[in-house]
C-alpha cells in the first residue's frame, strides 16, 4: 500500500505537470473504485483550470475552480503523467486529459482506490475533518502525543497508526520509528512516559523525512508508462527482516502480529 512518503512523492511528481493546466475531458473507463466515482465530472470540469495539487494524510486534494477532487491511491494504486496518445491498459480507471496533449491517469488493479468530488472545503469533508495532525507539522509533538496516549490500552504501534492521533504513520514506518525509538511495538500506549514520547516523535519525523527526501530521485518515474508504481525502495531496518541480525546488536529480527499486521522488532534493542 503507498504510504505517506509515497503520497507525498506522487503530489511533487504530478504536480508541475497539471497544476495551471486546463483540463479538456475526464474519461471514467471503470467508475467501480472502492466508492463509485460521481456522474457529471466532466460537465462539471471541461474547460476549468486546475489551481493546485496537494496532500492531506494519504489522500492527494486537486484544487479546480468549481472544486476539488479527492484522489486515494488504495491498495495498489498509481498515478502517471502521460501522453494522451498513450495506449490504455487494463487497470487505467480514470483519466484527466489536457490541453496540452498530456493526461493524468490512474490506474488501480486491485480498485481500493477512491476519486471524490466536492465543491466545499476538502478539509471539512468526511474523510479528513477527523483526521490528526500532520506527522512533519508543529502539531504533531511529543506534549501531544503523552497527552493522547494517557490511559489507553492499546499497544503503542496501533496507537500511532491511528490516523485520528497522527496520520500517516503507516505499518513500515510504524515499526522502523519504534525501533530508532528503542520502544517495544506491545508496550502499552498509556505506559509511554515523557521522554519515550519525545524520542518516538523525533523518530517518526526522522524516518518520514528520510523516506521523503529518497522518494525525490524518483520524480520522473511519474512520466513514465510501465505501470510500476514508481515509488522507491527503502532502507529499512527491522521491517520485512525477519530472522536477519540486527543492524545494531546482530541478534536476529523478530516477527509478530499486531491489529492483524505484521509486526517487526529488535528484543535486544527493543525492551
Amino acid at each position: 500500500m503507498p504510504e505517506l512518503p509515497e503520497v507525498e512523492t506522487t503530489c511533487r511528481g504530478i504536480a508541475p505537470h497539471i497544476e495551471n493546466n486546463t483540463i479538456t475531458k475526464i474519461i471514467i473507463r471503470n467508475r467501480n473504485l472502492r466508492w463509485p466515482i460521481p456522474n457529471g465530472l466532466n460537465t462539471k470540469l471541461k474547460n476549468k483550470k486546475i489551481l493546485s495539487v496537494t496532500r492531506r494524510a494519504k489522500y492527494l486534494l486537486v484544487k479546480t475552480e468549481v472544486g476539488t477532487l479527492i484522489i486515494h491511491l488504495g491498495m495498489s494504486g498509481s498515478l502517471r503523467i502521460l501522453p494522451t496518445t498513450e495506449a490504455v491498459e487494463k487497470y487505467d480507471h480514470f483519466e484527466i486529459q489536457f490541453k496540452d496533449s498530456i493526461c493524468l491517469r490512474l490506474r488501480d488493479p486491485r480498485r481500493f482506490g477512491s476519486v471524490l468530488w466536492t465543491k466545499e472545503d476538502p478539509l471539512k469533508h468526511k474523510l479528513l475533518i477527523n483526521l490528526g495532525p500532520e506527522p512533519l507539522d508543529k502539531e504533531f509533538n511529543a506534549d501531544l502525543l503523552f497527552e493522547k496516549s494517557r490511559k489507553r490500552k492499546t499497544t503503542i504501534k496501533q496507537f500511532i497508526m491511528d490516523a485520528k492521533i497522527v496520520v500517516g504513520v503507516g505499518n513500515i514506518y510504524a515499526s522502523e520509528a519504534l525501533f530508532l525509538s528503542s520502544i517495544h511495538p506491545k508496550r502499552l500506549a498509556g505506559k509511554l512516559t515523557k521522554a519515550q514520547s519525545l524520542s518516538l516523535t523525533k523518530a517518526i519525523k526522522k524516518i518520514l523525512k528520510q523516506a521523503i527526501k529518497q522518494g525525490g530521485t524518483t520524480l520522473k518515474d511519474f512520466t513514465s508508462s510501465d505501470g510500476k508504481p514508481g515509488y522507491f525502495s527503502q532502507k529499512l531496518k527491522v521491517y520485512n527482516r525477519s530472522g536477519e541480525p540486527c543492524l545494531t546488536c546482530e541478534k536476529p529480527i523478530k516477527q509478530i502480529t499486531l491489529g492483524q499486521r505484521s509486526t517487526f522488532y529488535c528484543s535486544s534493542c527493543q525492551k
